[in-house]
């Protein structure tokens, strides 16, 4: 099942057997080691298998890589950095087993109501040029696939959930470990702290028996012996890894001051090589992390606290992020470096007013709408929410930019808050962290949840272009990561969203006259035409298109390294 691909030609394959088996959580901890450069700790995910989904969908095909039709061998690998090919089963109390996972691919459904529930999330997301089909084929064991890519996997192991202290009081199966994960994942929204509390609580249950596994150059396959279906497979499994210094998911670098520092690129393969994971966009879970780092590194992280460090012991401090929104894995952000916040030199008691952070669930909660998401905690939902224009925020960069920080960027964030909501409403998020991340960023920006990266050419010149950039990363937290593409091909609407949209914000925040707001988005445009122009003459013909022959159920991943020309036209044609 290894396939050989060039990154610059080559789509990102989606391995993750998803139309089977979801992760619906997942739970890190992880300690980051700068001077190995690795980032090493353990990984809970917590499932929902797919059977019952597929009631109600319509028919798509899964296909093979050709290599998947012959015999598949594996084996409990030791780390290495070389991928295995050619392997044997391996478990430390069960001894050698060979065995075949190959079948034909199986047919998997989606609902077609346009909503992100949980029947169309299940559905058909895992299919790609590159894409694994583990079902269950007769009386073969049922194999577990994620996506992963340059990490050393040390162990897998089923969790006991059913031995975490007090586990009877929140179930009616207290001995079937599946079971209390079913209903652990089912909690209604209004529970989510307690369902958050016991997702760490049964993350730190004891292990009670190993599972196989191998690793290939793009995926984590997992098994346990005599079990043939996603919903006998165990429901919470915990993996120890390790990453490489090598990583394509992580970058460890010096920030501007000099010193050490390491962020998460979200591309050219997104997370896979930070921990195993589902990629498909739609393929949405929540997480909560904690990360472990010496005391004078401050971690920043997509989650939807504002983190303090808990000191362990001397010279090491621990931070906890958690999210209640169902996303993509590839939303996942982490920065860890000497990040100095900045902060305004006069804070008024207006300004904190108009920032008090609300909590999913306040006590004047009440019902302002319905929404045809899967249920969590949302802040559309939160009437308290819907009247905060802006949220709490704050700014980290290297101390050697603090000062452009608070000159160029901290004035123009309430205003851009401000104006994004008097446009689309309610911010899907309910806080805002904004870094400038070291030189070699190889972009100006880049939104995640509740976390945006700036470049420091932002900083530069005037505050046209750090206001214009601000406002496009802020249009993402209702384009790209509140709602999405459900195929990667499609990922350019959402940046044609924002690019639209950051126009439209930014001339809100300077508070132009509407004559004056026109007259700028019309040489925007113009601007913005002339640039497509120029990439389409400089353009291979077969760059031009997003996929030649794609059908619609197809899942694959626009290459990273090249954004198609007509990223631009949403908003020419909008203006």
């Amino acid at each position: 099942m290894d396939i050989k691909l060039d990154p610059s030609r080559d789509d990102l394959p989606l391995m993750a057997n998803t139309s089977h088996i979801l992760v619906k959580h997942y739970v890190l901890d992880l300690d980051v080691d700068f001077e190995s450069q690795i980032i090493e700790g353990t990984i809970v995910l917590f499932f929902e298998s797919g059977n019952k989904f597929k009631k109600q969908s319509s028919s798509t095909e899964e296909t093979y890589p050709s290599e998947s039709n012959k015999a598949c061998k594996f084996r409990t690998p030791e780390p290495c950095h070389i991928p295995v090919t050619n392997t044997r089963t391996v478990s430390s109390k069960m001894g050698y087993n060979d065995f075949v996972i190959c079948g034909k691919g199986e047919k998997d459904t989606s609902g077609k109501d346009g909503n992100h529930d949980n029947q169309e999330q299940a559905s058909g997301i895992s299919s790609s040029k590159y894409c694994c089909d583990a079902g269950n084929h007769g009386s073969e064991d049922f194999l577990l696939v994620l996506d992963c890519c340059d990490l050393s996997v040390l162990k897998v192991e089923e969790v006991d959930v059913a031995a975490v202290p007090g586990i009877e009081k929140f179930t009616r199966s207290p001995k079937l470990r599946n079971q209390i994960v079913c209903e652990l994942v089912a909690l209604p929204a209004d529970r989510w702290r307690e369902q958050l509390d016991y997702y760490a609580r049964c993350s730190q249950a004891p292990g009670c028996g190993e599972l196989l596994f191998d690793i290939d150059t793009w995926s984590l396959q997992i098994r346990k012996t005599g079990v043939q279906t996603a919903t006998d497979f165990p429901h919470a499994i915990r993996i120890q890894y390790t990453t490489k210094p090598q990583g394509r998911s992580v970058t460890w670098t010096s920030d501007q001051s000099g010193r050490p520092c390491v962020y998460t690129m979200g591309s050219p393969i997104n997370n896979r090589a930070l921990f195993p994971c589902q990629e498909p966009p739609v393929a949405m879970s929540t997480w909560q992390a904690t990360v472990r780092a010496a005391a004078s590194f401050v971690v920043l992280m997509s989650g939807e606290n504002s983190a303090k460090p808990t000191q362990l012991r001397e010279g090491c401090s621990s931070w906890h992020y958690y999210v209640t929104m169902p996303m993509p894995a590839s939303t996942f952000t982490i920065a860890v470096g000497s990040w100095t916040e900045t902060k305004p030199e006069i804070c008024s008691s207006d300004d904190l007013a108009t920032e008090k952070s609300f909590s999913p669930f306040e006590a004047d909660f009440r019902y302002v709408g319905v929404c045809g998401h899967m249920e969590y905690p949302c802040r559309f939902q939160n009437a308290s929410a819907t009247t905060q224009e802006i949220i709490p925020h704050r700014v980290f960069a290297p101390v050697c930019l603090k000062g452009a920080c608070q000159e160029t960027l901290l004035p123009l964030i309430p205003p851009c808050l401000s104006a994004a909501h008097s446009v689309l409403g309610t911010h899907p998020f309910s806080r805002l962290d904004v870094l400038i991340v070291p030189a070699n960023f190889p972009s100006l920006g880049m939104a995640s949840p509740h976390l945006v990266f700036l470049s420091q050419s932002t900083l530069t010149g005037m505050s046209q272009f750090c206001g214009t950039r601000l406002c496009h990363e802020i249009a993402h937290a209702w384009f790209g990561l509140a709602i999405g593409a459900r195929d990667w091909t499609e990922e350019w609407l959402s940046e044609g969203f924002a690019t639209h949209l950051e126009d439209v914000f930014w001339a809100k925040a300077q508070q132009l006259a509407p004559h004056e707001a026109r007259e700028q988005r019309e040489l925007r445009a113009c601007l913005r035409w002339r640039r497509l122009q120029d990439e389409v003459r400089n353009s291979p013909e077969d760059m031009q298109v997003l996929r030649h022959g794609v059908s619609g159920i197809t899942r694959t991943r626009i290459a990273p390294k090249w954004k198609p020309p007509f990223f631009h036209l949403w908003s020419i044609f909008s203006s």
